[in-house]
């Protein structure tokens, strides 16, 4: 995280919280977006490369 954190702490000086910039929070969303979406196809079968290209090219998007 390139930018500052910034912590709050209770009456005893714990950490209790942490404000971090908004752009690195939005990382941090979109990444659990990308995990939760790796583990929604988990139990998918793969496919060799070579078909997935094939494929790709079949339908005229490569």
């Amino acid at each position: 995280m390139s930018e500052t954190l910034q912590y709050l702490t209770d009456p005893q000086g714990h950490k209790t919280a942490v404000v971090l910039p908004l752009s690195e929070y939005e990382k941090l969303i979109e990444d659990l977006d990308d995990l939760a979406a790796v583990a929604e196809r988990r139990d998918e079968p793969a496919i060799l490369h070579a078909q997935f290209k094939a494929e790709l090219k079949r339908d005229g998007l490569i």
